[in-house]
This record gives C-alpha cells, structure tokens and sequence, in this order.
C-alpha cells in the first residue's frame, strides 16, 4: 500500500473528522483521481514531438498516456477533427497516491523559485487544478534527452463538497500551498 495513502487512514481521517466534526468516516472527503493532462499544439506541424511527450508522460506517471484528439476542426489553427493534440494519463488507487507522493515531495520542491502553489485553484467542487510548466522538475526525465519543455495540468479530484474541505484534505496530505 502507498505511503501517502497508509497515512490518509491512520491520521488524515481523524483530523478531519474532528475538524469537521462529519457523523461518520464514510462522509470524509478522499481522492477520487488524478488526471495529468499535456497538451501539445505543436502537434499539428511536428508528430515526433507527440511520441517524444507520450514517452516522458509515461516515464513520469508510470502509466502509459492515452492521446487526445481534437474535437472540431479550426480553420485559424490549421487544426482538423480527430488530430493529435495532447496525451493525458487518469490515475485512480496506488499509482495515484505514489504520483502525488512524489509530485509534492520530490517535484514540486524542484522548481526554482518555489514559494508554494496558489490556493485559488480549486473549481468550487472541491476539485484542484495544478499547472507546471516543465517536465524536467521531475528526476524521471533524463535532462539531456527533453528536445523541448512541455508544461502539463494535474488535476485532483476529490469527493469534497466545497473548497474548504478539499483545501484541509490537500493541505493534511502535505500540498504545499502559499501563506
């Protein structure tokens, strides 16, 4: 079992339980899935840099990605319906808690600068939203081999029903959010 999830049951629960005060451990919001989202525009002129995105997208959730296509053809774009555009990977149980695990303590202090995400991220569903703008914070990718940095949005989706609750749960799983 996944070591951020081992800690949700043993310490997470009961402190929101007692912050909360739910009547029982069934109402305490918990992580649904993860989607990584890396959308590629690019695509459309250059198709290596789709291969080149769905293996680093793979290497770093440890799942291979599924490829988006577009769903309407725009002219201003170039773009064509059922075109590559993106790869995105959803992530559910173990291998989500072992992505968050390492996206919050080995990724995320990688990146220069780093103050802490923004906490105005959720969607009011209780739902968070991450963007970062380069694959190379995670130790996954190999630095000489990126051809080009692509940014990517993680999102978390939890069964919270306002913001705040989802806010205490990221917060208790070790999120790093501003002050």
């Amino acid at each position: 079992m996944a070591r951020l999830r081992e800690q949700y049951k043993s310490e997470i629960v009961p402190a929101l339980v007692k912050h909360f005060s739910y009547p029982n451990v069934m109402a305490v919001p918990r992580l649904t899935k993860t989607v990584v989202n890396m959308g590629l525009g690019e695509a459309i002129q250059n198709g290596k840099i789709l291969d080149a995105a769905v293996d680093e997208l793979g290497r770093i959730v440890g799942q291979r990605p599924v490829i988006t296509r577009a769903r309407k053809s725009i002219a201003n774009f170039k773009l064509r319906e059922k075109m590559p555009i993106g790869a995105a990977v959803t992530l559910r149980g173990d291998r989500m808690y072992e992505f968050l695990d390492r996206l919050m303590n080995v990724a995320l202090p990688r990146v220069r600068d780093f103050r802490g995400v923004p906490t105005r991220s959720f969607d009011g569903r209780g739902n968070y939203t991450l963007g970062l703008r380069d694959q190379l914070i995670f130790p996954e990718i190999d630095y000489a081999k990126v051809d080009k940095i692509k940014g990517m949005n993680v999102t978390i989706v939890t069964t919270a029903n306002t913001d705040d609750e989802a806010r205490e749960l990221l917060r208790l799983l070790g999120m790093p959010f501003r002050h």
